[in-house]
């Protein structure tokens, strides 16, 4: 996708560092968001998600933090308005899965899984929607899943967290409506990252049969649809959920 001019516009993507947040927080540099890339543990690699977007000619902020506790999602915001003035558009992409048959799952387990990818959102959500509001303008993304849609054996956790985001959206979206800030989510099916790579060969061709177009989707294809959500093209869609899966769940 081309032409899409975001210049002037911040961003932050919670949990940048890898995956579909790294190169979510690239794209939208490309179109010329001035991007805070979060992340938790992994410093390292978010510094090189900064760094290829500065040698870009982007513009870019490491920001880090643990989303899922309160007082570092609202420092996570505050850091990133401080540095670059504002914030018009947030991803709520930070994510963990901890999988486990049901009788078999630690309620710690459901508990983390639930925090990062559910609390994480609603926090910064919250801390983000204040300056939104203000501003009158602003855009909000939340990174769900197929799975939350449809669930998948072995992630209840997940899958719970991952409706709670869809649910979350179609909410919010219906408070902030009138102060022209959108707020709608993404549901990926199997995407190219770690995860899909680490299935075994026979696993990744019995999924590939479920899906009507025959590739697992990548990374760029989640990133088009955040950039398209993110313009002036999108300004009058507001709680939806756009599913990114070849078809898997039509």
């Amino acid at each position: 996708m081309t032409g899409i001019d975001l210049s002037g516009k911040v961003a932050l993507v919670t949990g940048a560092s890898r995956g579909i947040g790294a190169v979510v927080a690239a794209r939208l540099a490309e179109a010329g968001a001035r991007v805070g890339v979060n992340y938790h543990a992994s410093s390292d690699a978010a510094t090189v998600v900064v760094d290829s977007i500065k040698k870009a000619g982007g513009e870019a902020l490491l920001v880090g933090g643990d989303v899922s506790q309160e007082d570092k999602a609202e420092a996570v915001i505050k850091n990133l308005v401080e540095h670059f003035g504002g914030i018009d558009i947030l991803i709520n992409n930070a994510g963990i899965n901890k999988d486990q048959l049901l009788i078999r799952m630690k309620p710690e387990d459901f508990d983390s899984v639930m925090n990062v990818n559910l609390r994480g959102a609603f926090l910064c959500t919250r801390y983000a929607m204040t300056h939104l509001i203000r501003q009158r303008s602003g855009r909000v993304i939340n990174m769900s899943s197929v799975v939350g849609l449809s669930g998948n054996p072995g992630q209840a956790n997940y899958a719970a967290a991952k409706a709670g985001l869809v649910g979350l959206t179609k909410a919010v979206a219906r408070e902030v409506a009138s102060r022209n800030v959108t707020v709608n989510a993404l549901a990926p099916g199997y995407i190219t990252t770690a995860m899909v790579d680490e299935l075994s060969e026979e696993t990744q061709a019995k999924i590939l049969e479920r899906i009507p177009m025959g590739r697992f989707g990548t990374p760029e294809d989640v990133a088009e649809a955040v950039v398209f959500l993110c313009s002036d093209g999108a300004s009058y869609i507001t709680g939806q959920v756009l599913t990114i899966d070849g078809g898997m769940i039509a």
